[in-house]
Order: C-alpha cells, then structure tokens, then sequence
C-alpha cells in the first residue's frame, strides 16, 4: 500500500477503474452462451479484480491522506454500480433462459444489496453504528464469484437465492440494530 500511496494515482482513479472492470465483467458474463465456461470464469475474475479496486481505493485515501469527502460519496456510489451491472447481467441471462423464479430473486438481490447499503449510512447519518448484518458488500461479492465459478454446473441461481436471502436478513439485522440502539438512548 505504501508504493501506491507515494504513486500519482489517486483514490478517484482506482474508484473509476474498479467500477469500470465490474462493468466489463457484468458484460462478458452476459456473453456466457457464446462460451459459458469462459465467460463465466473470465467475468468472476474481473469482478474480483475490480472489487479489490474498490476496496483499495479506501485504504489509499486514508493512508496516502489524498481522500476527499466527494471521493468517499463516489466511492459508496459507484460500489452500487459495478454490484448492480453484475446482477443485472445475472438476471438477464435468467430472463434469457426462462427461469423466471431466478430472475425475480435476481431483483430482490438488486433490492436488498441497495437497502443494506442505505441502511448504513442513514444509521451513520443519525450517528449510529450501522454496520451490523451478514451480508455486507464483501460477502455478497463472495457469493457472486462462488456462483459465476460455479455457474457452469448450476450453482449460479442457488447463489442469486442465497445472496437475496442474506441481503435481506441484513436489512432487518439493522433496522432491528438501529431501533435497538435508539432504544438505548
């Protein structure tokens, strides 16, 4: 980390380049039924790649000190970007093969992973602690790349039911911890 923080790039540039190869890894997971095996692995690894990038982006901000408050709202931005183009690839390859009860877990992973993420920071907002839950951004990316590896053999909508379940249990897990901590008050 010391050698990228005494680098030229900066926080914003491993934001963009995060979510930009999320982007292209929810596009050639797309392509899946030209070479499934390929698609899906390369599209993992991507995703995974661009993940890190945006974990990255943090860690350099505040070791490098080059981090700014717009910095930090982009970053939370474009986090649900990169999630929602891999999850919205994911349902159109279900909508493609027909399998309508995947596809509509598919949305309520896209739900449930965008209200995990708002009920921490409005918890925040309120000056609460808001980071309660199973499901937070790396688990769900976990669980993404376990069902792209494994999509060949059909995992891949095992892991959209899980993630949706795990999405949404988060949800309640903070509300539950934010009534709770208001309570305490």
């Amino acid at each position: 980390m010391s050698h990228l923080a005494n680098s030229r790039v900066s926080p914003d540039a491993l934001t963009f380049a995060g979510v930009t190869i999320c982007t292209i890894a929810a596009v050639i997971v797309y392509f899946e039924y030209r070479a499934e095996l390929l698609c899906f692995w390369v599209g993992a690894a991507l995703f995974v790649f661009g993940s890190v990038l945006d974990i990255l982006d943090g860690a350099l901000a505040r070791s490098s000190g080059k981090g700014t408050t717009f910095g930090a709202f982009l970053d939370s931005t474009t986090d649900r970007i990169g999630e929602a183009c891999m999850l919205g690839s994911i349902a159109l390859i279900f909508s493609r093969d027909g399998n309508q009860v995947a596809l509509a877990f598919a949305v309520g992973a896209v739900a449930g992973s965008f209200l995990v993420s708002y009920t921490r920071a409005r918890a925040e907002a309120l000056g609460l602690k808001g980071d309660v839950g199973i499901g937070s951004r790396a688990e769900r990316v976990v669980v993404i790349v376990s069902g792209l590896v494994l999509a060949p053999w059909g995992a891949l909508p095992w892991a959209i039911y899980l993630l949706t379940a795990t999405a949404w249990i988060t949800v309640v897990q903070r509300v539950l911890a934010v009534r709770a901590q208001l309570r305490a008050r």
